[in-house]
């Protein structure tokens, strides 16, 4: 009891308990200040290359602004009305939806049996891995210009060629028909992007203990209760961010479905980004392309936001 008390007075010329907090408190305070001051740089951008244009954007949705001349009248959220009523961005809306769906229902489905594939060993993996992974490399706006040719509708295109020398069908309308050029142009894209999803899943298939594998074998289960049981429940991570990247790349795709179709034929391959850079640049309406955009960025953000928290719940019960 009485070294308790000793120990409990201070001694002469060290600091009191109070002083004590207050240093660290001090030393806390000025170590967290000088770690903010690295992420000024951070807001400056920030604020510059998104706060900036997305203020401007949202003063110009509610004149009617060409682009060209100066002369700016306020018009109101006429131009908001005009978006919903509008047949092309109505079209440009419902094709980019299919194309976001499409791509990326499309890409996991192939995209993680083709990992599991790779993820085993055989002779030559790692070339195979490099000819999956390839479409990944190249511009997808060089892929579209590609597959352009290959997919001609002409009698002359390689894709009618091909049929026509083993088949004798032929010539299809494969971008001049609106289903077939819908098809088309998700099915180019699947082929894109299921490489580089591929490689996603692999990293974290490479992750997951072969002991778990091991124990359930020895238990008797099958290679499907395994994919099932096993590899699909740890990959849940993997599937968010896969999901997450397709649907957000999704929703703002423009280089592909132009260099394939123009967006032809008529609207039947019209994007939303297409639709603002139309209206904006080639048609001088900017007003209503930068309505269009706020619309659309909004809309974005609520995507975002949907599929994040599905996706936490959907890890809290998965994991």
């Amino acid at each position: 009891m009485t070294g308790r008390l000793l120990a409990s007075v201070p001694t002469a010329g060290a600091p009191t308990a109070t002083e004590a907090t207050r240093r660290f408190s001090w030393s806390r305070a000025r170590e967290v200040s000088a770690n903010q001051l690295f992420l000024v740089p951070v807001a400056l951008v920030f604020v510059v290359l998104l706060v900036v244009p997305l203020t401007q954007t949202f003063y110009w949705s509610l004149t009617d602004f060409s682009g060209y001349s100066a002369d700016a009248k306020f018009v109101g959220l006429s131009n908001y009305g005009k978006v919903l009523t509008d047949p092309s961005m109505l079209a440009g809306l419902g094709f980019t939806l299919a194309y976001t769906i499409g791509t990326a229902v499309l890409i996991t489905a192939f995209a993680i049996p083709l990992a599991v594939v790779l993820n085993k060993k055989f002779f030559a993996r790692n070339l195979v891995r490099s000819v999956f992974f390839f479409p990944a490399v190249p511009s997808i706006a060089i892929l579209g210009l590609v597959w352009g040719y290959i997919l001609s509708p002409l009698g002359s295109g390689v894709l009618n060629s091909v049929l026509d020398s083993l088949f004798g069908a032929g010539p299809y309308p494969w971008l001049s028909d609106a289903t077939l050029a819908r098809l088309s142009v998700i099915v180019v894209a699947v082929w894109g992007g299921m490489g580089w999803h591929a490689v996603l899943y692999l990293a974290y298939l490479q992750s997951i203990p072969a002991d778990y594998y091991e124990v359930a074998t020895i238990d008797g289960a099958s290679a499907r209760q395994q994919f099932v049981h096993i590899t699909l429940p740890l990959l849940t991570p993997a599937i968010v961010i896969s999901n997450f990247l397709l649907m957000t790349g999704g929703l703002k795709v423009f280089d592909l479905p132009f260099t394939l179709t123009k967006g032809g034929p008529g609207y039947s391959t019209y994007t939303i980004t297409q639709s603002i850079i139309t209206s904006g640049v080639a048609q001088g309406r900017y007003g209503l392309a930068s309505a269009l955009a706020v619309l659309f960025t909004f809309a974005v953000g609520l995507v975002a936001v949907a599929q994040l928290w599905v996706s936490r719940r959907i890890e809290r019960r998965v994991l």
